[in-house]
C-alpha cells in the first residue's frame, strides 16, 4: 500500500519543542529552510512574546515574556518535505495536530497572537477600580492604605487618596506600586 502524501495549503501550524529553546529552534529552522532552500514552502517561524512592565529594584523594565512557552508558530504549506524539514530540527518534538498530520491555527487565534505581539507599548495591567481600598507597595508611602481616586490607564499612572493630618491627600504612583488590599 503506498504512503499517503500530505499536501495541506498554506496556513500557521504548531511546533512543540522543549522548553526555554524556542529562540534556538526558530534559528535553528530559519537555517534549514535557507540550506534546504524551502523558502516556497515555509515562510516564516514566530516565537509568540508580549512585553510587559516590571518593576526590579525600584526601576521600572520591560522585559519580553514568552506568551506560549514550549511552542513556536510556523507559517508553511505542509508537504511530505516541509513536514521532514521541521520535524527533524534539533529540539522539535512536533507538530500540535490529530496523529502525524498537523493541524492548522484557525485564523481568528492567528490575527489575535499576531497583534499581540505587534504591540510596541506594553499594556497594564490592573486589577482594581475606583473608590477601592489599595496598599501602596513601593516608595515613601510605603505600608499606607489609601482609595483609588484616579486611574490614567494610558500612562499606568494612578492617584491614591492617603489619610494624612487627618484629610485625604492625593498621591501620584505607578500600577505597579500598588495592590489591591
Amino acid at each position: 500500500m503506498p504512503k499517503q502524501q500530505i499536501n495541506l495549503g498554506r496556513n500557521w501550524y504548531v511546533i512543540h519543542t522543549y522548553s526555554g529553546y524556542e529562540d534556538a529552534v526558530a534559528r535553528s529552522l530559519k537555517q534549514r529552510v535557507e540550506a534546504l532552500g524551502m523558502q516556497d514552502k515555509i515562510f516564516n517561524v514566530l516565537v509568540p512574546k508580549e512585553k510587559k512592565i516590571k518593576i526590579k529594584s525600584g526601576k521600572r523594565t520591560i522585559v519580553e515574556e514568552k506568551i506560549y512557552p514550549g511552542y513556536i508558530f510556523v507559517d508553511m504549506i505542509v508537504t511530505d518535505d516541509s513536514w521532514y524539514v521541521v520535524r527533524n530540527t534539533p529540539m522539535v518534538t512536533g507538530f500540535i495536530g490529530a496523529g502525524t498530520t498537523p493541524r492548522p491555527v484557525q485564523e481568528t487565534e492567528m490575527r489575535d497572537i499576531l497583534k499581540k505581539t505587534g504591540e510596541e507599548e506594553p499594556k497594564y495591567k490592573i486589577d482594581f477600580s475606583l473608590g477601592d481600598l489599595v496598599k501602596i507597595m513601593d516608595g515613601p508611602f510605603k505600608g499606607k492604605e489609601g482609595k483609588v481616586g484616579e486611574i490614567d490607564q494610558a500612562r499606568g499612572r494612578v492617584k491614591i487618596l492617603v489619610s494624612l493630618f487627618g484629610r485625604d491627600t492625593p498621591i501620584d504612583l505607578d500600577f505597579l506600586q500598588v495592590k489591591k488590599s
